[in-house]
């Protein structure tokens, strides 16, 4: 060809990784039939075509031109070095399973999961549309270079019309016969390529033979137009044979302007040109479907075609730069014609090859689309794609691909596309990179290839190679593609995914997680970095939501375990009853929006399903330290799924992996004066177990009547204002005295403290009360108390009430602690102090605020309410006999007074050192 004025990257022919696949064109494995390609037809055939593309007969005069034939080597060897690592991954991948339709994105998907496979999988596809049209472009500028009617060139037979109609006619045309093939299925595609190849073989071997049988000779070269639009002077390039001096002058760069569009070349836009010719190494890989042997004919068959196109690169190379000089190299980029034995060869592997290149980038979009069609990534948008032929042909995503290539047709020349292409090409390659790195940093038993010659060395050097040459061929598009696949992923993060595809980012994160949890030492505890760590015990989570959300603001982030007794016998059982409840109470967790770890046994009581939780519940050093029940009283249970807008709306069922509606997996709720599971003795007997087991203890009572937005995960800021009450002192203690600084006082200011750190509840306002004996002076205390609250960094507002009144004067204090559970007293008496603590904690809700007793729901709407109340947790009576006793006290001690925590603490949690 004398004359080729396309502009450079018009000819950007990638050819299509997703073009062999398997004939029934469904994207699976195919039958023991369809399986009947050898590796040197399924994979050998494909890779050669699209490795070279148009680039090795139009392009290699380019290369050495400017770069030189030191530089060209040098060139060719880095983007080999690139294309053979990802090579290494994608053997590796495939011959850990069967790859089905899609290619790239059936890998990436299948291991990084549907959100990034989806995204490079759209773009994987949009970069085969966009390749296809720059395929048939350049076909049609290389038919009108000879025969074009405006040809320029010494034997341009200038018999077609030209312009920007008659072109985007002779490209629809050809788009019509390619896509006629393509729809017609990849079968036909599949006999035809090797009547390509073998074209294209022997294009390339007269070549070959012509460096060696032509003499040397003299060629005209293109007239370039002057100035002032003046033509110069005619030119000739040498065609000098082999020749050493010829040799010498090229072995050194001469970059120049290129005579197709006057830019002035450099290392980094040469190297795109050949780096954009030499790609489409995955087009064996995807006709494992079709494969006798997968396993064996993947990797050979991809290292045998990489290693015969850099040969032949290298051969071409070497013959250039010894045979022609310089001037016809930078002139005549279709010199190959010039000096052919049989010039018409040359025409012939052009257009083998850019038909192939455009028929391959075709067919492998519409392959890619099936596979997205059918996996429900994009919703209805593409549905359509998923219509097959009676055979398994996706015509319908031959159809989608066919228009959106005649609409980039239009664009006419698309050299600022191209790069993109290839952006977008190398983005798929660096996914398929990071896949192996994944599997292979995750250390899956089950990721065993056949393959083995890969490391996560060669993993990790694809990925940042691949990166580096996306950003040196198009700075702009580099940062346009990575910013296209960050939000198709979020988007399709938004709608969700299949979840049974399995997730590496589950294996590298157990892989992590155990490896940190294993340098989590409890022995390095520390009461600075103490954080509370929940197992909450839930019989029915229809009646304990609140509680569950108000455990989940309570939790700091630390550890929150849901747990649940199963009561049975697993000997007298067929199967183990827990293991299928897992489903639902995880469907739970999410559906309610908490941060929770589920943990479920079976037990013959709740008390020793509840200490088998409190010993096993957690792993090294993440273990509950903390217990938290709902309050064992004669309220009616609530059905919280009937009111709460999270499970009021039906699940979506129609989704892969969605769950069936909650209230169809956990019982309604008990009726009331129906039997219990647990009784009072057990439930105060699991109080005094977790005790001691050293674990603390909360007892939540009325959650259910907490104001919606302080359990929602928003903000706060409501119009209302809310207080915290705490009260640091056991009210079941008759006297007064230094209780505000023992361990459970300061556990109950900690938890109250974190509480305030959610930002639901941002806008309460702490009030801590301190409860003054009958003879004790006002303000030393308080004065104490400021001070540790401040050594603390607690904000609180201080009360001071009194309290003790009861007590008789000079009365020994009982013992443990002195309180009335434990000191003998009668009932009568206990039961008036019990009675007298609960109307000074409801006379404090309302004091000075305008409300009255019973918590937010009795105080004035104008006023502050109390949201939440802080209780202190007497210890348990040593002896059983007495827990119906203690239980009645505290029952007594929480009447109507609104969301109540109990709270006793038996471990250090705060800390005044930095």
């Amino acid at each position: 060809m004398a004359s080729e004025s396309s502009p450079l990257l018009a000819y950007r022919l990638l050819g299509e990784e997703g073009a062999a696949l398997p004939a029934n064109g469904a994207g699976g494995p195919g039958g023991a039939s369809a399986r009947k390609l050898s590796t040197f037809l399924g994979v050998v055939v494909p890779t050669v075509l699209s490795m070279f593309s148009i680039v090795v007969f139009l392009r290699i005069g380019f290369v050495v031109g400017h770069a030189g034939l030191l530089q060209a080597l040098a060139m060719l060897l880095v983007a080999y070095f690139i294309l053979a690592l990802t090579v290494l991954s994608v053997c590796a991948i495939a011959t850990n399973g069967a790859v089905q339709g899609g290619g790239a994105y059936f890998m990436i998907s299948r291991t990084l999961g549907p959100e990034v496979g989806g995204s490079i999988g759209l773009m994987f596809y949009l970069a085969n549309v966009c390749g296809c049209a720059v395929s048939l472009l350049g076909l049609v500028e290389s038919v009108l270079d000879v025969f074009g009617a405006d040809a320029t060139g010494p034997s341009g037979l200038r018999v077609l019309p030209q312009g920007y109609g008659w072109n985007l006619l002779y490209g629809s045309l050809l788009l019509g016969l390619v896509g006629g093939v393509c729809t017609l299925g990849a079968g036909l595609y599949a006999r035809a390529s090797f009547l390509t190849f073998l074209l294209v073989s022997g294009s390339l071997a007269s070549v070959l033979i012509s460096f060696v049988a032509v003499g040397p000779r003299d060629i005209p070269l293109t007239p370039r137009p002057g100035p002032n639009g003046s033509s110069l002077p005619p030119r000739l390039g040498h065609f000098t044979g082999f020749n050493s001096s010829t040799l010498k002058d090229n072995l050194g760069a001469g970059y120049a302007e290129d005579y197709t569009t006057g830019a002035m070349m450099n290392f980094a836009s040469v190297f795109a040109v050949l780096f954009n010719g030499c790609t489409g190494i995955m087009a064996g890989a995807n006709m494992s479907g079709e494969l006798k042997d997968p396993s064996r004919a993947i990797p050979l068959g991809t290292i045998v075609a990489v290693a015969y196109t850099f040969f032949v690169y290298v051969l071409l190379f070497f013959l250039s730069s010894f045979t022609c000089d310089r001037t016809l190299l930078q002139e005549d980029y279709g010199f190959f014609r010039a000096i052919s034995l049989w010039p018409p060869l040359v025409l012939i592997g052009i257009y083998a090859t850019a038909l192939s290149a455009s028929m391959s980038s075709l067919i492998g979009a519409s392959r890619i689309l099936h596979a997205l069609a059918r996996d429900d990534l994009f919703g209805v948008i593409l549905a359509p794609a998923k219509v097959v032929s009676r055979g398994g042909n996706p015509w319908a995503a031959v159809l989608y691909s066919w228009g959106l290539v005649q609409l980039v047709l239009l664009a006419g020349k698309l050299n600022t596309l191209a790069a993109v292409v290839t952006v977008f090409y190398l983005v798929a390659y660096a996914a398929v990179d990071l896949s192996c790195l994944s599997l292979e940093w995750a250390s899956a038993p089950n990721f065993r290839p056949t393959f083995s010659l890969f490391s996560w060395h060669t993993c990790l050097l694809g990925v940042a190679s691949c990166l580096l040459m996306m950003f040196l061929i198009s700075p702009g598009a580099a940062g346009g593609s990575l910013l296209l696949m960050g939000l198709l992923a979020a988007l399709l993060t938004a709608r969700g995914g299949p979840s049974s595809w399995g997730y590496v980012s589950q294996a590298l994160l157990f892989h992590q997680v155990r490896k940190y949890l294993l340098r989590l030492d409890v022995r390095k505890d520390h009461v600075k970095f103490w954080r509370p760590q929940l197992l909450l015990l839930v019989g029915n989570p229809r009646g304990a939501l609140p509680l569950l959300r108000l455990a989940n603001q309570l939790k700091k982030g630390g550890l929150y375990v849901l747990g649940h007794v199963t009561l049975g016998d697993l000997d007298a059982l067929p199967s183990d009853p827990v293991q299928p409840q897992y489903g639902a109470w995880l469907s739970l967790v999410d559906r309610a929006q908490v941060k929770a770890f589920v943990d479920l046994t079976l037990s013959p009581s709740v008390r020793q399903g509840a200490q088998h939780l409190l010993r096993i519940s957690g792993l090294g050093g993440m273990k509950p330290n903390t217990l938290v029940l709902g309050f064992y009283d004669d309220a009616p249970p609530q059905d919280h799924f009937l009111t709460d807008p999270a499970f009021s709306e039906p699940a979506d069922s129609t989704r892969e992996g969605s769950s069936p509606a909650l209230s169809t997996l956990f019982p309604p709720p008990r009726a009331p004066g129906s039997p219990r599971a647990l009784s009072p003795q057990d439930y105060v007997a699991t109080v005094a177990d977790a005790l001691k087991m050293n674990k603390n203890v909360v007892l939540a009572r009325a959650s259910g009547a907490l104001p919606p937005e302080r359990l929602s995960r928003g903000s706060g800021g409501t119009s209302q204002l809310h207080h915290v009450d705490v009260w640091p002192l056991n009210l079941l203690r008759p006297r007064g005295g230094p209780g505000y600084v023992d361990v459970c006082g300061l556990f109950l200011l900690q938890m109250a403290t974190i509480l305030g750190m959610v930002p639901a509840w941002h806008s309460a306002r702490l009030r801590i009360f301190l409860c003054l004996g009958p003879r004790e002076a006002p303000g030393a205390a308080e004065g104490r108390l400021r001070a540790l609250l401040s050594q603390l960094r607690i904000r609180a507002e201080v009360q001071e009430v009194v309290w003790g009144e009861g007590a008789r004067a000079g009365e020994p204090e009982a013992e443990e602690e002195g309180d009335f559970v434990n000191s003998g007293r009668g009932d009568a008496e206990a039961e008036a102090l019990a009675r007298s603590a609960n109307a000074l904690v409801r006379a404090q809700q309302g004091r000075g605020t305008g409300g009255g007793p019973g918590g937010p729901e009795g105080g004035d709407a104008e006023g502050p309410t109390t949201a939440l109340t802080f209780l202190y947790l007497p210890r348990p009576p040593a002896d059983p006999a007495r827990y119906p006793r203690y239980l009645a006290l505290l029952e007594t001690l929480t009447r109507d007074l609104g969301p109540t925590l109990l709270v006793h603490g038996v471990t250090p949690v705060t800390c005044t050192d930095l």
